[in-house]
């Protein structure tokens, strides 16, 4: 009872903060990373990213459970659990006190296979920097920037579930080794909806680092 008494309270939680930001039925108004499209097939695309910062939890915990216990963790950060006593650009207006400050969400969250669990990852807004960011309440929250990177990506929709998931990942797999392409490192899952989209209009993507 306790139990389900919990799960229903992170429910509510990842409602209330996807509809505080803004976050609907598309994330098509959620800024990402940049990148351009270097190469496309009938299954996937390849991508060149530019560097990025993100805020990343490690958790301790099965594929389908690592999303839904780092989301409160890494949601905390960005709705003020952070210290800042520097000038940060906000949109309206801008703000230079020694308190929490409030950042903008964007997607994908992502998710990769890590020492001791999963990495889950929120990926930060553009006009920050590692420099930049405000210092995390949480010593669990890590702030980390990304090197440009050139990925092979799989989109696809329905829903998070572990059979979609490896589906779509054999797919790529078999596509990948068809053109003799050569990656690195474990798959990144990405999320672009929240939780209460419908599991037909979500858009879901694997990553590969290509070799």
């Amino acid at each position: 009872m306790v139990c389900s008494v919990n799960k229903i309270k992170i429910i509510g939680l990842v409602i209330a903060v996807f509809a505080a930001l803004g976050w609907g039925m598309s994330a098509f108004a959620i800024e990402s990373p940049d990148y351009s499209v270097v190469r496309e097939t009938k299954t996937f695309q390849v991508r060149q990213y530019s560097p990025y910062c993100v805020a990343e939890v490690v958790i301790n915990a099965s594929a389908t459970e690592a999303g839904t216990k780092a989301f409160p963790i890494l949601a905390g950060y960005i709705f003020g659990k952070n210290k800042t006593k520097q000038k940060m650009d906000m949109t309206a207006p801008v703000i230079q006190k020694a308190k929490s400050i409030k950042m903008d969400m964007t997607a994908p969250v992502m998710q990769v296979a890590g020492e001791g669990g999963y990495v889950v990852q929120f990926v930060m807004p553009k006009k920050y920097t590692l420099a930049t960011l405000p210092e995390p309440d949480d010593s669990r929250v890590k702030l980390r920037e990304v090197t440009g990177k050139k990925v092979a990506v799989i989109k696809y929709s329905g829903t998070w579930s572990q059979k979609n998931y490896d589906q779509h990942l054999q797919m790529l797999k078999s596509a990948l080794e068809q053109e003799g392409i050569v990656t690195r490192g474990e798959p990144i899952y990405s999320r672009y909806n929240p939780p209460f989209t419908p599991w037909f209009m979500r858009t879901n993507e694997i990553w590969f680092e290509i070799q």
